[in-house]
């Protein structure tokens, strides 16, 4: 059997760039790491010798030889409850997993009610200070623009889990409109020859999220089942004494009830209120995300499942996302697709 010509198969190297660019390994450098100096016609040549050649950056070992560490913070709530709870834990697990790419992560929290704020303090960023940043902040005209401003400095800018326009695949997050619809479709499954009413409860629908997930609840429910009536959402706005009025007084008003659905990410106040209300106990109650008392409640019976998005899978992607921006290079999208995640009291 003949010898395997094992060089034949070893990556190409900036020394090969080099010599088929016809330049030197210095200016081959330069366009690699997109500095200034080097004339059009040349870059055009080093690109197109990486093009014929098949090369890949090993950027790992470039790091390595210029100590480059990766700087990212992620930008969050300063509200919030168990589920943000769950995301601070696993950033800082994240932190460990990754310390041996040199990734140094931070978090910073917001008031997400003062868009001014919000823009005030993402102006203070710059690439001497940060490299990329993951953004969980409403959308408002004052932080969309800090965020393209933000970009035009070179820092590298992610949307994390809601409120953020989207493009393309540069964002981490479920799809909220099918995780609506998939909530839509279990309560129509489990009240399938059941007429009422559903009681929809959420934190704000000025939030993109909440609006994503209502509009796919309504487009299943209006469709497919159209012996239930869904009833106009209720906002509590994070209040737990808003939350108690508005829910008690909507089972005063509406006879017949039949299901629940909490599409906000924190569900512990509106869970608690339900279990001191006689009226909703008879109700299928569908929720939002994995945090102890959903868990409680999928326990003890009060809750019939709970639609869910890995808060581990999603700061590891957000992670690697913003690595890859930094590194102008692209992730594996099938690794990064945050996935509808149902849970019942039989698999949690």
């Amino acid at each position: 059997m003949p010898a395997t010509d094992v060089t034949s198969h070893l990556r190409p190297t900036t020394k090969d760039l080099a010599k088929a660019a016809g330049v030197s390994r210095a200016t081959v450098d330069r366009v690699l790491n997109s500095r200034d100096g080097v004339q059009k016609k040349t870059v055009e040549k080093v690109n197109a010798a990486i093009a014929e050649l098949g090369f890949v950056r090993n950027i790992a070992a470039a790091n390595l030889a210029k100590s480059r560490t990766y700087r990212f913070l992620f930008v969050l709530p300063k509200s919030g409850d168990q589920f943000l709870d769950e995301i601070h834990k696993h950033i800082s697990e994240a932190e460990k997993v990754f310390s041996a790419d040199m990734v140094l992560t931070k978090v910073h929290h917001i008031n997400e009610n003062d868009p001014h704020e919000i823009a005030a303090f993402l102006g203070t960023l710059s690439t001497k200070t940060i490299d990329g940043v993951a953004i969980m902040a409403p959308e408002t005209p004052q932080v969309r623009d800090a965020i393209l401003r933000l970009k035009q400095r070179g820092v590298h800018t992610l949307p994390f889990i809601s409120n953020q326009t989207r493009t393309g695949d540069d964002w981490v997050g479920v799809d909220n409109t099918a995780a609506g619809a998939t909530a839509g479709t279990l309560l129509g499954r489990f009240l399938p020859c059941q007429p009422g009413k559903l009681l929809v409860i959420a934190d704000s629908l000025q939030s993109r999220d909440s609006l994503e997930r209502r509009s796919g609840f309504d487009t299943v429910i209006n469709a497919s089942f159209p012996h239930l009536a869904a009833l106009a959402s209720l906002e509590t706005y994070g209040s737990e004494e808003r939350a108690r009025r508005i829910i008690s007084t909507t089972f005063k008003l509406h006879e017949n009830i039949v299901g629940i659905y909490i599409l906000s990410s924190e569900a512990r106040v509106p869970l608690w209120i339900i279990r001191q209300t006689s009226a909703a106990q008879s109700a299928v109650i569908i929720a939002h995300e994995r945090t102890p008392s959903t868990v409680d409640a999928l326990g003890d019976g009060t809750l019939d499942a709970v639609i869910t998005q890995d808060p581990g899978h999603l700061v590891r992607s957000a992670i690697r996302k913003i690595r890859a921006l930094t590194d102008m290079r692209s992730t594996l999208q099938s690794q990064e697709k945050i996935r509808v995640e149902i849970l019942l009291k039989t698999n949690v």
